[in-house]
């Protein structure tokens, strides 16, 4: 059985502006008319067509500004968003089988990809993830990657692991709720210990009272959750702007 806080949440109102394209050979949501600043956002299980996830890179592309890049790295596979606010087929999820398609060593190549590409076409590039994007954007950000991005910032990262913290080495950002199976207490207290050693810059966001997937699928009818959503999204375009655009982007 797929675990709430993989699937739960809220899906929002609105109409993405963006248009669908290609980098990488990937299917790709892009919005934005910046020649110079490029965000790679990377999504949660539900995906590259799904709206709140678009509707948050149309806010990136305008509040950066920068042109957002948003790719299926799921394989063409798309979990209707339906299922959200209906926990009677959160069974018809399968968890495992996804995990497994969607397995690192699977979709790391392509990620690795859709960055160089990205760096080939742009001055600066940053990475935002959400759940699964947060192990990624840890990648890209390696020492190992020679400075392939600029920066990072995760919401609720998923399958992260200490080795990947180990070796940040670009600025970092974490949005992390109280509430997370995937992101624990343990490697919250890894993460604040460890990070600080590295030489970059790092900035932890700690959002009280909320859930995994707040960023994303919160609901926002609920005060707290979406002033933690709202919270989130200010906080990764300030981040954003202060190091992919710095000076000339106040």
């Amino acid at each position: 059985m797929v675990t709430e806080c993989c699937i739960s949440g809220f899906q929002w109102e609105g109409t993405p502006t963006g248009k669908e394209g290609k980098i990488a050979d990937n299917d790709t949501y892009v919005v934005g008319d910046s020649e110079k600043v490029a965000i790679l956002v990377i999504a949660d299980l539900f995906g590259w067509t799904f709206t709140n996830t678009r509707l948050l890179c149309d806010a990136y592309a305008a509040e950066t500004p920068a042109t957002v890049y948003m790719p299926d790295f799921f394989g063409g596979q798309v979990v209707d968003s339906a299922i959200i606010a209906n926990t009677n087929r959160w069974n018809e999820f399968d968890l495992a089988a996804w995990s497994k398609r969607n397995a690192k060593d699977v979709r790391w190549p392509e990620i690795l990809a859709v960055a160089k590409s990205l760096r080939g076409k742009y001055d600066k590039v940053g990475v935002i993830g959400y759940c699964y994007g947060g192990w990624s954007g840890f990648k890209l950000g390696g020492t190992d990657q020679d400075g392939l991005v600029d920066c990072i910032s995760t919401a609720h990262p998923t399958w992260l692991t200490k080795a990947e913290i180990d070796t940040i080495g670009v600025p970092v950002q974490i949005c992390a709720p109280e509430i997370d199976a995937a992101f624990t207490p343990e490697l919250k207290a890894y993460a604040n210990e460890v990070i600080p050693t590295k030489g970059v810059p790092y900035d932890y966001q700690y959002f009280h009272g909320v859930e995994h997937a707040f960023a994303t699928r919160g609901n926002l009818e609920d005060e707290k959750e979406r002033r933690a959503m709202v919270r989130a999204k200010r906080a990764q375009v300030g981040w954003m702007r202060e190091w992919l655009c710095g000076e000339e982007g106040w």
